[in-house]
């Protein structure tokens, strides 16, 4: 089974950059939907960004021109850099994967299959 694991999270000031990695372990197939979902206290699950199986993204308005979703196919790994923080990016951020699809990717989390333990993002002001 292929398991998900998120690391680069922290503490940032406002302004300031972090990037998140995240590498699948356990094989995967090759035509994939990842994303990067986040969850602040109180509030639901959103979607933050997605990357197609042809490499194509697509963001949440609220990160649009800030975070850049990206994949290296060598390093087998995900990423999200994320500039221009806010403390409204504070979050837990999970990276997340459907695997083996056949169409585009959805931006709900319940079409996810996979998901990865998180990793905290606190931006202070």
């Amino acid at each position: 089974q292929v398991r998900l694991m998120e690391s680069g999270g922290g503490s940032a000031r406002t302004g300031e950059s972090l990037t998140l990695s995240c590498v699948p372990s356990g094989g995967a197939s090759s035509r994939n939907c990842l994303a990067w979902f986040r969850q602040a206290p109180g509030k639901e699950r959103e979607w933050v960004a997605i990357i197609e199986p042809d490499g194509t993204s697509d963001y949440t308005p609220t990160v649009e021109g800030r975070f850049a979703i990206s994949k290296d196919i060598a390093k087998n790994t995900l990423y999200l850099q994320m500039n221009s923080l806010k403390p409204e990016d504070t979050a837990m951020y999970y990276c997340v994967a459907r695997f083996g699809v056949t169409g585009g990717c959805s931006n709900h989390p319940l079409w996810y299959t996979t998901w990865g333990q998180g990793t905290q993002v606190t931006v202070s002001s």
